[in-house]
């Protein structure tokens, strides 16, 4: 059902000829997963996967690993480890997949396995976020675009993820407005005692606010930082003041903390 509603309709005539599928990577990958929290309702909206090794080998070792010539072949296992993984630990809240812009070459077609894997795992990709990394150069800034925008057609949200971090900033912002901006965990790191990193964030907080985009802030560390976030009108977070990734398992969030979180608030 979900593979005609999601792709079936709309599928390219023109298969692309990179989405051959004979490539193996000749390593296996896991998925740790993060919880992105809503302060404002108390609860976990989502998950982020992020990709490890075999023997829970960092996300930058695995990378490493891959040629440019298997940068397709990884992304896609990557895309169908997160939801096999996600599925089989009952996850129901939304589940946000990084994707490698440069390894996407034809939308409709290069979907498939992502679809395949959520209608074989009974998973409702509807609950999918793409994030797509700022920190990557992208070397055909229209062609990301309309990846982004057949995404949104399709009915999933979409993320630029590390926004400040490299290479577009907001020159992509400006080629096209995801659902969600995700705040670079460098730009954010110490704010409450930086003005400057204050200022920055603050007026990206006010632009994606004008253009309907949401703001969430990754890599949150400390109380201070978490204060001056949520003055800001933040209401998402993720990092490790709330729950650190965990290898093939949901994190919670300890309830005492959502006191502390208050306490931060009222200070």
């Amino acid at each position: 059902m979900y593979l005609k509603k999601f792709f079936g309709e709309v599928a390219s005539p023109h298969p692309c000829a990179n989405c051959r599928g004979d490539e193996t990577l000749g390593f296996g990958v896991r998925m740790a997963f993060q919880p992105i929290v809503d302060v404002a309702t108390r609860s976990i909206f989502g998950y982020e996967a992020l990709v490890r090794g075999e023997g829970g080998e960092s996300a930058g070792e695995v990378i490493a690993r891959v040629p440019p010539e298997l940068l397709y072949r990884f992304d896609q296992t990557c895309r169908v480890a997160a939801i096999d993984t996600a599925a089989r630990l009952g996850m129901t809240t939304r589940l946000s997949i990084n994707f490698a812009p440069n390894a996407v070459y034809e939308p409709a077609t290069c979907i498939r396995l992502t679809l395949a894997a959520a209608e074989r795992c009974g998973f409702d990709p509807r609950r999918l976020i793409f994030e797509v990394t700022e920190s990557e150069k992208i070397r055909d800034v229209p062609h990301v675009v309309r990846i982004i925008k057949d995404y949104q057609g399709r009915g999933f949200l979409t993320a630029i993820d590390d926004f400040g971090a490299g290479y577009a900033g907001l020159n992509l912002l400006a080629e096209f407005q995801p659902d969600v901006v995700k705040l670079d965990m460098a730009l954010i790191r110490g704010l409450d005692a930086d003005r400057v990193r204050r200022s920055i964030t603050s007026g990206i907080v006010a632009t994606c606010r004008s253009l309907g985009c949401e703001v969430l802030a990754e890599g949150v560390e400390t109380l201070g930082e978490f204060r001056e976030l949520r003055d800001m009108g933040i209401r998402r977070f993720q990092g490790f003041l709330f729950a650190k990734p965990a290898l093939e398992a949901l994190p919670e969030i300890d309830p005492a903390l959502w006191d502390h979180l208050d306490a931060a608030g009222e200070a």
